[in-house]
């Protein structure tokens, strides 16, 4: 027992004097205090890459023939981006290229020339860091917010054009509309013709003896509204090429209608606007007055809560649907205009917004807040004002002019930047329809041609043909 007693004991003497050694040699080394000069140390070895240029600090490391971590396109912005939040360099700063000596401005002042840092650097910015809201840095934030985006391209020349014959060279008519069926309907003097934007098929709807086609409207189906000189206005059922019916009402042409769900809105020389519920057996529902000149534009909201009403006496008039069967005053009347309007639009993307174009004598664009009845802004195209029509993806919208350059602009709304104008026609643009995706628009002019633009993004991942027409150049005749 003694002797296993003494061994042990000797064992423990001997443990106890590698402890002593084990931390005299610990001492030996000079560990930092856990807090100094404002800085934090670990006092353990895990490495922290907080702040490191990594990029540096790989040229630094002695590993033979690595292969470089930049190339050509690392030049994009994104990679810039990338570089400033993952690799820790400045935006604009240039990394060191593999096989050349770093320079100090490369180089980090805390780095000691390691691979790794085991010291973690005080967050600059920490305040405003700490509540944003962004997954990128703050410097990164700052470079984004520079760069100027890349103008989308737009074809200057039509992909397609279609001759129209003795299509009417008058600024108060409305002869071309595209329906939700992709078929457009184009008013030839006395007669309908329809040419269907897939098949690219051309038909004859109808032809008048003693009258001519004044103004179309599709509704959301297949139902198509006509307008006549004669003032009458008629309905007719396109899948089955039969006329539903005849409304008659105003005593001189009908220069505009506008269809909003069962209800058929139109607008005559008469200075009169009549609300036609096709449901009812009766042709006119409601009258509206307060125009003194012929109505040459109509458009319902997109909420069809509100109708605005543009006319030769150069006024814009708001009338509030749910109001018109106890009153029939304007909710709003606009006079800023010196000449006709007829080019009217309602944006699709901000509810309320309004905006109308000029004639000759005034050329310009306006809109209206009609929430709180005040004008926002305005420019001066310089030339005649004969549509508008606002992109359904994108805010921003396109104009048809006449006198004197007979031109279609594309612009950015609210900048009023103009991003494309496009010529081509050799008389005034009087005519506008866009296509059921949005992509497309066709223009129609007194030079008797229909020319196709496509001129705003579609919608992405739309499936199907709808709106998407030949790519290839033609010339086809509708007749």
């Amino acid at each position: 027992f003694e002797s296993v007693f003494s061994c042990h004991l000797h064992h423990s003497n001997l443990n106890m004097s590698l402890d002593s050694e084990y931390e005299a040699r610990l001492k030996s080394f000079s560990t930092p205090s856990h807090e100094s000069n404002g800085e934090y140390y670990s006092d353990r070895y895990i490495p922290t890459r907080q702040g490191r240029n990594l990029e540096t600090s790989y040229h630094l490391h002695n590993s033979g023939s690595a292969e470089t971590l930049t190339n050509k396109d690392d030049s994009s912005n994104y990679f810039m981006a990338l570089k400033t939040e993952v690799r820790g360099l400045s935006v604009g700063a240039e990394p060191t290229s593999p096989g050349t000596e770093p320079t100090d401005k490369n180089l980090d002042s805390n780095s000691n020339k390691n691979f790794f840092s085991f010291k973690a650097q005080q967050q600059q910015n920490l305040s405003e860091s700490l509540f944003s809201l962004s997954p990128i840095g703050l410097e990164t934030q700052k470079f984004l917010s520079g760069l100027k985006k890349t103008p989308r391209k737009i074809s200057k020349i039509p992909y397609k054009v279609l001759e129209a014959p003795r299509i009417q060279d008058d600024y108060y008519l409305n002869l071309v509309d595209w329906s939700s069926q992709n078929v457009i309907a184009v008013g030839l003097f006395n007669s309908v013709y329809m040419w269907n934007a897939t098949t690219s098929q051309v038909a004859k709807l109808c032809e008048f003896e003693y009258d001519t086609v004044t103004s179309v409207n599709w509704n959301r189906g297949s139902h198509l509204a006509v307008g006549t000189q004669s003032g009458t206005v008629q309905i007719w059922d396109v899948a089955r090429q039969t006329r539903v019916r005849t409304m008659s009402g105003h005593k001189s042409r009908v220069g505009a209608l506008a269809w909003n769900s069962h209800v058929l809105t139109s607008g005559g020389r008469d200075h009169m606007i009549f609300h036609r519920d096709v449901r009812a057996q009766h042709n006119v529902t409601n009258k509206l007055i307060g125009h003194k000149q012929e109505i040459c534009g109509l458009k319902w909201s997109p909420d069809g809560q509100y109708l605005a009403s543009g006319g030769n006496d150069n006024h814009l008039l708001v009338w509030d649907n749910s109001l018109l069967s106890s009153d029939t005053s304007p909710l709003h009347r606009f006079s800023e205009h010196i000449a006709a309007v007829k080019a009217i639009a309602w944006s699709p993307h901000q509810r309320g917004l309004l905006a109308s174009g000029g004639g000759t004598a005034d050329k310009c664009i306006r809109f209206w807040n009609t929430t709180s009845s005040v004008q926002q802004n305005f420019v001066d195209t310089g030339s005649q004002v004969c549509n508008l029509a606002w992109s359904k993806t994108v805010n921003e919208l396109v104009s048809t002019h006449g006198f004197s350059q007979n031109q279609v602009i594309i612009w950015s709304y609210p900048t009023m930047t103009q991003i494309a104008t496009l010529t081509g026609h050799t008389m005034r643009v009087l005519y506008l329809a866009m296509s059921p995706d949005g992509q497309t628009i066709v223009t129609g002019a007194g030079d008797e041609t229909l020319r196709f633009w496509n001129v705003f993004p579609g919608i992405k991942d739309k499936a199907g043909p709808a709106g998407k027409l030949s790519p290839l150049y033609n010339k086809i005749e509708i007749r």
